[in-house]
């Protein structure tokens, strides 16, 4: 499955703390900043991007605990392309949603 279709099909397997996430960063509610979900760069798909600003915003749940080589990886060459990447983990987004938006509008240039 190429890029563009992997990430419709996630469009549609949001989870709960993406899905929060989102309702928050859509329509440029957050700072004036333009996020586009589930989105490919090169061989992966982030979560939530702003091509404006170079930021990457990646959701965890359980299995990057198991997979934190993988992420390491990616998010390295995500930085070698220029992105700043930002991990939460799901239950910060469910349980601390003000907290999650403060670090992501504040890792954003003004």
């Amino acid at each position: 499955m190429d890029g563009s279709k992997r990430a419709r099909t996630l469009h549609t397997r949001s989870t709960d703390a993406e899905s929060l996430l989102w309702q928050h960063l859509r329509n440029r509610q957050l700072a004036g900043l333009k996020f586009r979900r589930q989105y490919p760069l090169g061989s992966y798909i982030v979560d939530f991007v702003c091509m404006e600003c170079r930021l990457i915003v990646e959701l965890d749940g359980g299995q990057h605990a198991i997979q934190s080589g993988a992420d390491t990886k990616r998010d390295a060459w995500l930085s070698g392309q220029g992105f700043v990447v930002l991990r939460f983990w799901n239950n910060e987004v469910l349980g601390n949603l003000e907290s999650v938006l403060d670090a992501i509008a504040g890792a954003a240039p003004e």
